[in-house]
């Protein structure tokens, strides 16, 4: 077997960048996000419209953003507004997709960024929810981007920071939230998943290179369905790796 020449994180953000749809909205978060976004504006998205939590819409990324409201976000971009402007913007139903990230995510897709232990009196306190849960209330799809562990991959949240399907069919739409709407993947740094639309539970659509399928099952802390036909995510391509590092992340700020 051919020496690996690419990093975890590297095909994390290619398997991601493969999710986007062409003319496509997709609401786009700080790191991994934002290098899955810049990689399939150039190769198979190019008229992906990002948007960005603070106001920028339709941005060209031709420099790697730091932060979600850096000038970056607004680059050459279709319209520059704030905040208040975005979450209207998908609470209309405009915005295809959500890119999130969390500490923990449960087998329907319930995402925690808020604290580790009992909200009172926690183990540990986290950054917060920011705009998770606007996203994964608004966006039609969230695409969730994590490490994958037991630790993270968890039978139950110890807190709903961002909703997926909540408890089960139904429970989204019995909380209010779009009909028709949720979780659609989690790319992991072992695997990728979707969800069982009779149960809405995660499902293991298919494994990265070199990794066996009992591996992710043990990184995996609650009963995590197998897809009958469980593929094999292609390796990063040469191109793609080249985009990377030479023209999305030179200073390799993530990769």
């Amino acid at each position: 077997m051919a020496e690996q020449t690419y990093s975890k994180t590297e095909l994390m953000i290619c398997v991601a960048a493969r999710l986007f749809e062409d003319s496509s909205t997709c609401f786009i978060g700080t790191g991994i996000p934002m290098l899955a976004a810049m990689l399939a504006a150039k190769t198979t998205a190019p008229n992906l419209v990002p948007v960005f939590e603070f106001g920028g819409l339709g941005a060209i990324l031709e420099e790697l953003p730091r932060a979600v409201g850096e000038a970056r976000t607004f680059h050459k971009g279709l319209s520059a507004s704030g905040i208040c402007d975005t979450m209207e913007t998908a609470q209309r139903g405009f915005i295809d997709y959500g890119f999130l990230g969390g500490a923990q995510i449960d087998p329907y897709g319930n995402l925690n960024s808020v604290v580790i232990g009992e909200h009172d009196h926690p183990k540990a306190r986290l950054p917060g929810s920011g705009g998770g849960n606007d996203v994964g209330s608004l966006c039609w799809r969230t695409i969730a981007i994590m490490q994958h562990d037991k630790r993270r991959f968890v039978s139950k949240v110890d807190f709903v920071t961002t909703p997926g399907y909540l408890s089960g069919p139904g429970a989204r739409e019995a909380a209010g939230l779009p009909r028709n709407s949720g979780p659609a993947y989690v790319v992991s740094t072992l695997a990728l998943m979707d969800y069982d639309p009779g149960t809405c539970r995660m499902r293991l659509k298919a494994v990265h290179p070199g990794v066996s399928v009992d591996e992710v099952l043990e990184a995996t802390g609650f009963e995590l369905v197998v897809a009958d036909d469980l593929s094999t995510n292609p390796p990063p391509s040469a191109e793609e790796l080249r985009l990377l590092r030479e023209e999305i992340d030179p200073e390799k700020l993530y990769i």
